[in-house]
């Protein structure tokens, strides 16, 4: 099993309105992406997300735990997908940034 992947991203928009963008964010990438991802499971508790994706026949599991001033995502990703880990970070990281961007 590999180490999970943890991307931070820092927000200014409190906690409920960034809840909001990203509930609306999510449904916005599965649908641009529905051709290579699949969401199989997308559980909110509170302030937290609990999803599990399969993205290029890889099965992807995760949490996304929002906080006053910033969004935690930890993904485990299968022996396939951890190899380019450091680039879905980068993407991660820049697309959540413009989600969470303060307008």
């Amino acid at each position: 099993m590999t180490e999970p992947l943890i991307v931070s991203i820092p927000h200014r928009l409190g906690k409920e309105e960034a809840v909001r963008r990203l509930k609306v964010g999510i449904q916005e990438v599965s649908e641009q992406l529905k051709q290579m991802v699949s969401i199989d499971e997308e559980i909110w508790s509170g302030d937290r997300l609990t999803f599990r994706v399969t993205a290029l026949r890889q099965q992807i599991a995760g949490t996304i735990d929002v906080m006053d001033t910033s969004v935690r995502l930890e993904l485990v990703l299968p022996w396939l997908l951890a190899r380019i880990a450091s680039g879905l970070r980068d993407t991660i990281t820049r697309r959540g940034s413009i989600l969470l961007e303060k307008k």
